[in-house]
């Protein structure tokens, strides 16, 4: 069994893209990363992009409205962002609070800004194997995982675990792409799956992204597949200063065994969405300047 080491893998994918940075002409590329609210776990990834950003030679600006923000203010803040010629990218930091309108937020969003690639023209953009569009950043990451640890999807059957427009989705259509890293075919399972073991026994690469903590056991797994495991679980443990520990949606001692490479829960596929954030937010910028830089 081979570990898939996430974070060795986003270091060597930031490295390229610092030397990306240092080639580009004029200003360094600009991220403007908007987060409303102070949920721990938003304020700890806007301050992981901050500094990944920072070292890349990334400009980063965060904008914090108020928790009381209204759509209409907000909505009119990402048309002020989207008409700002000084930003090349802009992620709105999710969840919002609960009287906001996600997803209208999100359609908000400059397309040609949108490095997050939640927009509708983003997303068809993957159906369409349009590559001027955006890939979300955690699909992306688990494809860059999957080609960097030279597992080729052309011919293979990836299960993918999850139907979320965040993850389980787009990874199905990138998977499906005619080119070379993809070319696979492709079966996405979800609630409504019936049986559903007989069908991730089946799979030779499968993704796990349902966020149900250890879900995935020995019992579903066909002896030397990959397993891309994408949750991320507080699951208890009193054992932990925190009370806590982290955890995937693969039950990782009995699964790893049986697996010809894994992806670790923490160390896996979360290092890589911060760097394919980086690497978008550098897209954008060079599909700015024109097609001479890309």
């Amino acid at each position: 069994m081979e570990l898939i080491d996430g974070n060795a893998i986003a270091a060597t994918l930031i490295a390229e893209l610092k030397a990306t940075v240092a080639a580009l002409p004029g200003r360094a590329p600009c991220l403007a990363l908007v987060r409303v609210g102070e949920d721990p776990a938003s304020v700890s990834y806007v301050r992981k992009k901050e500094k990944t950003a920072a070292e890349l030679g990334v400009t980063s600006r965060v904008i914090l409205p108020a928790i009381t923000v209204t759509q209409a203010e907000l909505e009119q803040l990402i048309d002020d962002l989207n008409a700002d010629p000084a930003v090349d990218g802009i992620l709105v930091q999710s969840p919002l609070p609960t009287h906001l309108d996600e997803l209208a937020i999100f359609r908000r969003v400059d397309p040609a800004k949108d490095v997050d690639g939640f927009h509708t023209l983003n997303l068809g953009k993957i159906a369409q194997e349009d590559a001027t569009g955006f890939v979300a950043c955690t699909p992306a990451g688990i494809m860059e995982l999957l080609t960097r640890s030279q597992v080729d999807l052309a011919g293979k059957h990836v299960v993918v675990l999850g139907r979320s427009l965040i993850v389980g989705k787009p990874v199905a259509l990138l998977a499906l792409q005619k080119k070379t890293g993809a070319n696979a075919t492709v079966t996405v399972c979800h609630s409504g799956t019936r049986d559903l073991s007989s069908i991730t026994r089946l799979a030779d690469v499968l993704i796990a992204a349902i966020g149900r903590a250890e879900f995935v056991t020995a019992d579903m797994i066909k002896p030397g597949a990959v397993v891309i495991d994408v949750g991320i679980n507080r699951v208890a443990d009193a054992s932990k200063k925190t009370g806590y520990r982290l955890t995937g949606d693969v039950h990782f001692p009995s699964v790893s065994p049986l697996c010809s490479k894994i992806t670790p829960v923490p160390g896996g596929v979360g290092p890589m969405t911060v760097a394919l954030l980086m690497h978008n937010t550098i897209k954008a910028r060079r599909q700015r300047l024109g097609p001479t830089t890309r």
